[in-house]
């Protein structure tokens, strides 16, 4: 609405001016639109834009009244159904619908059903919401408006108050975040404070665990079909393997600490490790997980123990659950100073020499792409670090049912002797259930040591992501944060691939549960 203002005479500096310019600075500007064959209004602050309703990416364990995430010139965006927040049953989208992107904390856009006007409101129009008797919860309503654009009652709708209620997880994780984030500014330009707290990549060998730094730890990669052998070389040198065109160095932890040697199988992982421009990858029979440990629980390396030879490496032990479980920590610098991986470092630069390539040309260009299996869950695409699947099995035509076994597990099969719990992915991210068909396949992941397959719709590539595509997903819950908290936005291929994290697919009792049907189904098999 443009509110007509009496014409009237006088310098800039008369009394008549003064009222107009407190009468400008005081009338607030709003946007009105339809849901639901109500009209609403907001204030124009925290409107970014306003956009025809794009396509969406639906994102599993996100709220109900989320339509999914879109696209807007390289920004993920939520899109959320006003519809579905208040109650009014769902209408098709037409060339009306838009969204109304708002911003108070975290950009989303509000689906409506179509924006009516832009209006200019005097404070004296706005009343308290009152009694007002509505379909609509008066609790997410700041005032009315009365009698303004040709309607007699427009409500003001409070998206802050809105997304507090409807979306919870949402304002207090961004809330704790805040936090966070000030605390970190406010400690800026100080000395680092000390960390209590240790992050550490756990693995076996020989059936012992070890840990090393997460820090040091530059990726995992499962054992390559080739690799080249050293001649004249220690035994504990394994030998060379091309990755993402560079040779990387490989020693054997077995050999190094001088145990019973065995083949290496599917089971086995090569940790890649780095000390400057050097890297070097050590073979270990399995990774576990990724522990944070308090630095109370753990203690050096009693001496006499360290000067042994195959303790060398290893300067702490850390204890977990009361002592019970013990993860002996090796020191990334002692192992490069161990020879057979000085040895192996030199075998590289001999074998680039060779080649007429010098090291540093080889290693100037580390990795800029993240390398993920992709496959979907009916359309939507989602991706895990290559490295973290084990492997992909077809689907078998039963599986052996387990009783008291939680909902989201299939059962079990039998994986080359060995009892593989299975587990439908769309039931564990909370979609419907999908009729089995011949594309669908078993990924294997190993989670803390459990072996666990889920079942997906279709793998569709193996791709390599530039690591610029990959950014946080927007916070939309807790589950989902932690689950789904990446994503890659390629614009350019309009594709939005949301990336999970395997360890936190089955964690605490759920996790108890999985290992309890595996023992479960090992026992039927044995009856079998």
């Amino acid at each position: 609405m443009t509110t007509e203002i009496p014409e009237k005479c006088g310098d800039a500096a008369s009394p008549a001016n003064d009222t107009l310019d407190e009468f400008a600075s005081n009338t607030r500007q709003f946007v009105t639109f339809v849901t639901g064959n109500e009209i609403f209004a907001v204030d124009m602050a925290p409107v970014q834009e306003i956009i025809r309703l794009p396509e969406v990416v639906r994102v599993p364990l996100a709220p109900a009244t989320l339509d999914g995430l879109a696209n807007l010139r390289g920004r993920v965006l939520p899109i959320i159904s006003l519809r579905r927040v208040f109650g009014f049953a769902e209408q098709e989208h037409d060339d009306a619908t838009r969204a109304v992107v708002v911003d108070v904390g975290q950009p989303l856009g509000f689906v409506v059903d179509q924006v009516a006007s832009v209006v200019g409101v005097e404070p004296g129009q706005i009343e308290d919401v009152g009694a007002l008797r509505s379909t609509v919860d008066t609790e997410l309503l700041s005032g009315l408006i009365k009698d303004v654009g040709g309607h007699a009652m427009i409500m003001v709708l409070d998206f802050e108050k809105l997304i507090q209620r409807q979306f919870a997880e949402i304002a207090a994780i961004a809330k704790t975040h805040d936090t966070a984030t000030g605390l970190a500014a406010s400690v800026e330009g100080e000395e680092d404070e000390v960390s209590d707290e240790l992050q550490l990549v756990s693995f076996e060998v020989a059936g012992q665990e070890y840990a090393l730094a997460i820090e040091d730890v530059q990726e995992i990669v499962q054992i390559p079909e080739t690799i080249i052998h050293v001649p004249h070389s220690q035994s504990h040198v394994l030998g060379v393997m091309t990755l993402r065109n560079r040779l990387l160095p490989l020693v054997d932890l077995r050999r190094m600490f001088e145990l019973t040697d065995r083949p290496l199988d599917e089971k086995s992982r090569i940790i890649v490790l780095a000390l400057g421009s050097a890297s070097v990858g050590v073979v270990v029979d399995g990774v576990s997980e990724v522990l944070r440990v308090a630095k109370a629980e753990v203690d050096a390396m009693p001496a006499i123990f360290a000067r042994e030879k195959e303790l060398a490496d290893i300067t702490e032990i850390c204890r977990l659950n009361e002592g019970k479980r013990l993860v002996s920590i090796i020191t990334a610098r002692n192992l490069f100073g161990h020879s057979a991986v000085k040895e192996a470092l030199n075998a590289v630069n001999d074998i680039n020499q060779e080649a007429g390539h010098e090291t540093a040309a080889m290693e100037e260009d580390l990795d800029d792409d993240e390398q993920v299996v992709v496959f979907l869950l009916d359309k939507e695409e989602f991706g895990v670090p290559i490295a973290s699947v084990q492997e992909i099995v077809r689907v078998p035509e039963s599986l052996i049912h387990v009783p008291k076994a939680p909902l989201s597990v299939e059962g079990v099969i039998n994986l080359r002797g060995s009892v593989l719990p299975v587990i439908d992915l769309r039931l564990r991210l909370g979609l419907q259930r999908g009729e089995r068909c011949d594309r669908q396949r078993i990924v294997v992941f190993l989670i803390a040591g459990v072996r666990t397959g889920f079942i997906v719709d279709q793998v569709a590539e193996v791709l390599k992501l530039p690591k610029a595509a990959i950014e946080p997903a927007p916070v939309l819950s807790s589950a989902q944060a932690k689950l789904l908290s990446r994503m890659a936005n390629l614009e350019k291929q309009k594709r939005m691939v949301q990336l999970i994290e395997p360890a936190h697919l089955v964690e605490g009792q759920e996790l108890a549960a999985i290992v309890a049907v595996t023992e479960q189904g090992s026992d039927q098999a044995a009856h079998c």
